[in-house]
């Protein structure tokens, strides 16, 4: 084995692209290891969890960046040099002859001066820095980092409330302005459906929920996921509110959050009884059912508000195929377990999703842990094994620390699901499947040999397993979610047709017996 560890000074390159090509690179023949990654603490520390130390990797900048490739004795040349050509295409960008580099956002804001939006991918100890620029410039502001203080997302909000500005983030992870997907989103057809989301999977379920239903979107806000704690206040929220209803191609505005601050969702809620539009909320794990506003409607799940977002914005509801819970369905499945099968294991790259299928199993069991769990006493960390029902985020900071989202290298998963496939007393998975812009460009394929190996594990000690599986995606997202959805059912996968209805089969599959 061979290793190779290269700093390039002052050699920029965002997050979201690292990730990608970290995925890229460790897929190159012949390597056991490639990381890619700028010259932080964070990063160097991750490297020295790996077993990397060298002199040059101590001594290089925050602005350095590393590249550290293990690879075979046979295969280490062209490891290199694959490695390199990953680089390579990413600097030499789309090709496209009208595309311009700047090196700061002064140099971009002097050249480019009717822009309106900047998207910020930094470091986190730069992004308050550089956001503070952009806002002073007079320029909204999406914010896809993360590691921003409190304290400074609290001041950039309110600097960007008291000059009319937007502030999305810190840690937001989709938006769709004027049709265009940034970060992680999906193809969606234009609409008149407004969504804010302080949650960014959440924000994807609900925009793909509403195109199946017939419905468009025509913007998607997104706030960041603290944006409703009570320290921030939900600033960002009720000025996306304010915007969606003053914006004339928006009719109806559709809320998703985790679970907000108590005070907050009170300031929210009065907001959104102001607007002279239909809002339709979704607090998830909420026990609220009624706002006090007229046109404010609560919703209990996503796809409910999906529903009521696409009826009050005028479809038909004689068209909507709801797709009700398949009830023989459940009993077949049931009756393919064995009575030591008692625990569902939820293995989610959506945060949100993995939400609203562990609240699905709260209303029904008290035995649910999760590394998002907010009660203590079951509540676990990412290296714990799982206990009895287990649901986990793998896009949680725990999880990516150092490390692609999921939703872009799904490694870790693959890791945890073979794991989860030993345990005896597991009778069902749930996994999502996240397509679209941002997202690995099939995340179902890469996933069915692992899905196999755990049938086969299960059959080999006389039971069977139950994957249930929820592609998030539209028809006209590359790949398609028609094509995902026949490969998962092809290695024997059961397809739920949305996020809330995961979370109710699920629980429903191994509800016999005491659990």
């Amino acid at each position: 084995m061979t290793r190779h560890i290269e700093i390039r000074k002052n050699s920029y390159l965002d997050s979201v692209s690292l990730m990608s090509m970290s995925t890229k690179a460790n897929a190159v023949d012949g390597v056991t290891l490639a990381l890619l990654g700028m010259a932080t603490p964070m990063n160097k520390e991750v490297l020295l969890n790996v077993g990397v130390s060298d002199p040059a990797v101590d001594a290089a900048k925050p602005s350095d960046l590393m590249v550290v490739i293990d690879a075979t004795d046979d295969t280490i040349g062209a490891a290199i040099e694959a490695v390199n050509d990953i680089l390579a295409r990413k600097n030499k960008g789309s090709g496209d002859a009208a595309e311009v580099r700047y090196r700061t956002l002064d140099g971009a804001f002097s050249e480019v001066a009717d822009t309106n939006l900047v998207i910020i991918s930094v470091n986190g100890a730069f992004a308050a820095r550089e956001a503070r620029k952009a806002l002073n410039a007079g320029k909204h502001v999406m914010i896809f980092s993360d590691n921003v203080s409190v304290e400074d997302e609290l001041a950039l909000k309110t600097l960007a409330h008291e000059k009319g500005l937007l502030v999305m983030g810190p840690d937001c992870g989709t938006a769709i302005i004027n049709g265009v997907g940034l970060a992680f989103a999906n193809a969606v057809r234009r609409g008149n459906i407004g969504i804010v989301g302080a949650s960014g999977t959440g924000s994807q379920e609900l925009s793909v929920r509403i195109h199946d239903f017939g419905g468009g979107v025509s913007q998607l806000l997104g706030t960041g996921g603290r944006d409703l704690s009570a320290e921030i206040g939900g600033i960002s929220m009720i000025d996306s509110i304010r915007a969606l209803d003053a914006d004339p191609e928006t009719a109806v505005i559709v809320i998703v959050s985790k679970p907000p601050a108590e005070e907050v969702a009170d300031k929210v809620l009065a907001v959104a009884g102001a607007a002279s539009k239909p809002v339709i909320v979704n607090f998830l794990g909420s026990q609220r059912t009624e706002s006090g506003y007229a046109n404010v409607t609560m919703t209990s799940g996503t796809k409910p508000a999906a529903v009521a977002a696409v009826l009050a914005a005028g479809i038909d509801k004689s068209t909507l195929d709801l797709h009700a819970l398949n009830i023989p369905l459940i009993e077949e499945v049931r009756a393919k377990l064995v009575p030591e099968q008692k625990y569902i294991r939820g293995l989610f790259c959506g945060g949100t999703l993995c939400d609203e299928s562990m609240f699905a199993a709260l209303d029904k069991y008290d035995n649910v842990y999760s590394n998002i769990q907010k009660d203590p006493q079951y509540k676990i960390g990412a290296t714990d094994p799982s206990r009895e029902h287990t649901f986990l985020d793998m896009g949680d900071d725990d999880f990516t620390n150092g490390r692609p989202h999921p939703m872009i290298d799904p490694t870790m998963r693959l890791q945890r699901l073979a794991q989860e496939a030993n345990d005896p007393e597991v009778g069902v998975i749930a996994m999502d499947f996240i397509v679209g812009f941002g997202s690995h460009d099939d995340p179902v394929g890469v996933t069915i040999p692992a899905i196999t190996e755990a049938k086969a594990k299960a059959a080999a000690r006389g039971q069977h397993l139950e994957i249930l599986g929820y592609v998030l995606g539209t028809d006209l997202d590359t790949p398609a979610v028609a094509d995902q959805i026949a490969m998962l059912e092809a290695a024997g996968v059961t397809i739920s047709s949305s996020s809330t209805n995961l979370g109710l089969l699920a629980r429903e599959f191994v509800a016999k017996g005491d659990n």
